[in-house]
């Protein structure tokens, strides 16, 4: 007399057999990374960089804060994380270090990051993919989001002290002056084209021009409807004044600067959130 079928639909003769190729590769991953040296984020360390595609891990004081991935260029995707940070408040460079490990280009097809954020979501967070270090501009339709206390931006404001690169002394158009901002800045400044903005014009009066020093002189040309504001991370310009940001800290008015303590949420950005990799 045969055994009938237990109800889960596995019996003596027949049973499941799950094999996780996907957990392996992760773990394989890890590994390898971990036992990799680390050297600091800086140009002359990413120059030695293959142009080929790769994972790679940051550190923060000797933490591992984050994971990400390269599709073609290593160097590249790390001097722009280099340049995030270099325009962030809270943080020193020579406090972050990187180590990077080259991969099989058919490999990238298996999402390698993925692999790697699940092998640590598992054992542990990884704080700077939990929340949003990678992350490009929200959006407009983000702009007035309140952001959880442990958001990168949060944690790691810009510094609007910055130097603006690419500044050429002498007069310019509003409309180029803020094409330069755009560009010399480490973070993002989205705006509105103003009125007129081809025919007004401005004078860069010295070298190392601030990033605030800038702002206040782009918002004494602006009509008293427009407005310049400041969030934790990224730079804003509209036709919205008086309205407010909960997560800004300055706004620009008629060449005024107005400080305001910015909102954060009590709630801290968990590992049930999504990860972010290298977006």
């Amino acid at each position: 007399m045969t055994q009938a079928a237990r109800s889960d639909g596995r019996g003596t003769y027949h049973d499941d057999f799950r094999l996780s190729i996907t957990r392996a590769l992760g773990d394989q991953l890890a590994q390898a990374l971990t036992h990799l040296g680390r050297a600091p984020l800086a140009e002359q360390y990413l120059a030695s960089l293959d142009e080929r595609p790769g994972v790679y891990r940051l550190y923060l004081h000797g933490d591992f804060v984050y994971v990400g991935k390269a599709d073609e260029s290593p160097p590249g995707r790390l001097a722009n994380h280099l340049q995030k940070l270099s325009g962030r408040r809270n943080i020193d460079l020579r406090d972050v270090t990187f180590s990077c490990l080259y991969i099989d280009e058919d490999f990238s097809a298996l999402a390698p990051e993925w692999l790697l954020i699940s092998h640590h979501k598992a054992v542990g967070s990884i704080p700077w993919n939990n929340n949003r270090f990678g992350k490009k501009d929200p959006g407009r339709q983000r702009d007035r989001t309140i952001l959880k206390k442990n958001h990168f931006d949060v944690v790691f404001p810009i510094g609007l002290d910055r130097p603006v690169e690419g500044l050429e002394l002498g007069q310019i158009a509003l409309s180029a002056f803020l094409r330069a901002l755009k560009n010399g800045l480490p973070y993002n400044f989205r705006y509105a084209e103003p009125p007129r903005s081809k025919s007004t014009f401005l004078t860069v009066p010295q070298a190392g021009l601030s990033a605030d020093e800038a702002f206040q002189m782009v918002s004494e040309t602006l009509p008293e409807a427009w407005q310049i504001a400041a969030p934790m991370g990224y730079v804003i310009m509209y036709p919205d004044s008086p309205n407010e940001y909960k997560s800004a800290w300055r706004y620009y008015r008629s060449g005024r600067v107005i400080e305001t303590e910015p909102e954060a949420a009590p709630e801290e950005i968990t590992q049930d959130d999504l990860f972010d990799a290298g977006e």
